[in-house]
């Protein structure tokens, strides 16, 4: 479950996160952005790491990351000791979620160099060895490997980047997108010689970034279609109060379902 730092106070937020851990939800998301997405573009938002460390003080068994943490808004090196020492906190529970940017708005208020899409990209690609060398040299080292999510489409620059540098890829449409998007990234993985099971696949139960389904019993359905197409990590958001926990426990049951069957024929 993904939950928007936005139009929110930071308690809401805190103990929403809790209420979703003891809900039986495997992993805790937010976003890495500076205003809102929806609703009032000016309205109450916080930053995405620091809340990660206080939701890391404040569980015990979620994993936690940024869905997705921008590459442009911080120091390679900087980002891979401060996503360590969120580890930690955690006792090993974070995942990087990193994609190279898109909101123009953040990087224009906060000054940070907007560019092109394509010198994002190259960007990103530049700066996840140079994360991965930083971890390997920090004392202590985080508690685990690290998961990297990598989050994006783009067929000649993303998923390549996905291919040599991800343990999961989130990617975003209908599972008919989805599924294609499989096809390039294993046929990305093959270019390279690496084994395409080794990335674990992630999506949204919403197909249009932005947009939730309105019946809670559609996002099971949603979900089970995605599962179908090879999607393991399957998310939602919680964009603001007040949070739809029908939801929550819609596709919790779902999981318990599908992990229930999958035991039963073993």
């Amino acid at each position: 479950m993904q939950i928007a730092p936005q139009h929110a106070e930071y308690r809401e937020l805190r103990d929403t996160c809790v209420a979703l851990e003891r809900a039986g939800v495997d992993v805790v998301l937010n976003w890495d952005h500076f205003f809102p997405l929806a609703g009032d573009p000016d309205g109450a938002h916080f930053e995405c790491w620091t809340i990660l460390a206080a939701w890391a003080e404040a569980t015990e068994r979620v994993e936690l990351g940024p869905l997705v943490s921008c590459n442009s808004y911080r120091n390679p090196q900087l980002l891979a000791d401060m996503v360590r020492t969120v580890d930690h906190i955690a006792n090993g529970r974070v995942i990087l979620g990193i994609g190279s940017g898109w909101a123009e708005r953040d990087y224009l208020e906060y000054g940070y160099q907007f560019g092109t899409a394509g010198g994002r990209l190259d960007a990103l690609a530049r700066d996840l060895p140079l994360i991965e060398q930083r971890w390997s040299r920090l004392r202590p080292p985080p508690v685990r490997k690290i998961p990297v999510l990598i989050g994006g489409g783009g067929e000649r620059k993303t998923l390549r980047i996905v291919a040599r540098h991800a343990d999961i890829w989130h990617g975003y449409g209908t599972p008919e997108v989805i599924a294609d998007k499989h096809r390039v990234l294993d046929s990305r993985c093959a270019e390279i010689g690496r084994d395409p099971r080794q990335i674990e696949r992630s999506a949204g139960v919403a197909f249009t970034p932005g947009r939730l389904t309105e019946r809670v019993d559609d996002y099971a359905a949603n979900a089970q279609r995605l599962f179908d197409v090879g999607t393991r990590l399957i998310t939602t958001a919680l964009q603001q109060p007040p949070y739809d926990f029908g939801r929550v426990r819609d596709l919790v049951a779902w999981r318990d379902e599908v992990n229930a069957s999958a035991t039963a024929r073993r």
